[in-house]
């Protein structure tokens, strides 16, 4: 079995971390032991230096600083009240992160299910507050922790993806920035979330594969 993605790997430029954890696996180990944890089938990258989105909206100053912690710890963005799993990239100080947006069950699916009840499966960990909701975190308890701890870490993937297995478009929900290629999906997952890429809510735009 792979070993998780040590602090160091996040110290680095966010878009590329974004597309090399794709394809990973998210584990959360309850407190009596159930392992619960899903393929990682949909991220997005944010990196204030370079993102218009950052000083903007629900991107401005001070909310982005909440980001600027030392790579490769968790950290939380609200979003209309519900929270968002995200790693710190770069080196404290600078303000960037990986968003880890939608996840493909597989393992604790029963369990996953009490957490937050659907009608349809593939609605359960298809969106970044769903999947948070779906493996039990409590943000105070994982805010700040290095994200190889023992109880939430990410895997590698088995191998490399392709490009020809990712499709590339812009970020979901952004007015500035909207542009900015750093959303990065499994190309036909059924788990992927449904949002629609911001720059084709404004301008009309296709996304890019």
């Amino acid at each position: 079995m792979s070993s998780p993605l040590p602090p160091a790997f996040f110290n680095r430029d966010p878009v590329r971390v974004a597309r090399e954890v794709l394809g990973g696996t998210l584990v959360h180990v309850l407190p009596g032991g159930e392992v619960l944890s899903g393929r990682v089938v949909e991220v997005e990258a944010y990196d204030c230096p370079r993102d218009p989105a950052c000083a903007a909206g629900r991107f401005h100053a001070v909310r982005s600083a909440e980001m600027a912690i030392p790579a490769g710890h968790w950290l939380f963005w609200m979003a209309h009240g519900h929270p968002l799993l995200q790693v710190a990239c770069r080196e404290e100080g600078i303000a960037a992160s990986v968003l880890i947006r939608a996840l493909e069950p597989l393992t604790g699916l029963g369990t996953m299910l009490t957490h937050r009840p659907v009608t349809r499966q593939r609605d359960l960990t298809s969106g970044p507050a769903k999947l948070v909701y779906a493996l039990g975190l409590n943000p105070a308890e994982v805010a700040g922790r290095r994200v190889d701890s023992p109880e939430l870490h990410l895997l590698p993937p088995a191998a490399p993806l392709p490009d020809d297995l990712v499709t590339v478009t812009a970020r979901i929900g952004i007015k500035e920035g909207r542009n900015l290629p750093w959303r990065f999906l499994l190309r036909g997952n059924p788990w992927v979330s449904p949002g629609v890429p911001s720059m084709e809510l404004v301008e009309g735009l296709g996304v890019r594969s």
